[in-house]
């Protein structure tokens, strides 16, 4: 049985943009990716849904070639998914006119699937270990960028980000690093 983190990224394309708009699909990818392979059966237990709803994002995910089905475990009546990806890419500025809208769907279905993880944590956090809870931040900056500067921000997050990423430290655990970076106003307010 191979618990070996899933390989490098994939940048998302239409066709998997289409997949991904869809919260729960969202949130099951991130359940694969940051804990392993697991069956339909138990991802709908985590998540408090239907296990036929949870079997049918999971079909949805492997058609989409985001994760895949795990033949080393189960059987046939348990099949087990992994995900095929560490992690999903997707720059809005790189898109085509034609893949514009199923981005914005996406956009829509990460703000959710990320508020609903916020929300989970909302109750777990006040009982973190001493040491994880001192080592954690909750942070909201608000910054007066151009579009350019945004840009040059984001990379160098990124380059921090793959920095650690790349360390592959085995004593580590999986920690959830997320980054939102949109104008809080219209760029035509007056704000």
């Amino acid at each position: 049985m191979s618990d070996e983190l899933p390989a490098g990224d994939i940048t998302l394309d239409a066709a998997t943009l289409r997949v991904l708009a869809h919260p729960m699909r969202l949130t099951l990818l991130e359940h694969l990716r940051q804990r392993g392979p697991a069956t339909a059966r138990q991802l709908a237990a985590h998540y408090e849904i239907d296990s036929g709803a949870a079997s049918y994002h999971l079909r949805r995910l492997a058609d989409g070639g985001l994760i895949e089905e795990d033949l080393e475990r189960g059987t046939r009546r348990d099949r087990w998914w992994r995900a095929r990806h560490r992690s999903s890419v997707h720059q809005p500025a790189d898109s085509s006119p034609d893949e514009r809208q199923d981005g914005r769907a996406y956009l829509h279905a990460v703000v959710l699937a990320y508020s609903e993880q916020l929300r989970r944590l909302a109750y777990t956090a006040p009982l973190l270990p001493d040491e994880w809870y001192e080592a954690s931040t909750f942070s909201n900056y608000t910054l007066r960028l151009t579009p350019a500067e945004l840009n040059e921000a984001k990379a160098e997050l990124a380059a921090v980000v793959k920095k650690y990423r790349d360390r592959e430290n085995s004593a580590g655990v999986p920690v959830a690093l997320q980054l939102h970076a949109f104008p809080l106003v219209e760029p035509d307010d007056d704000a």
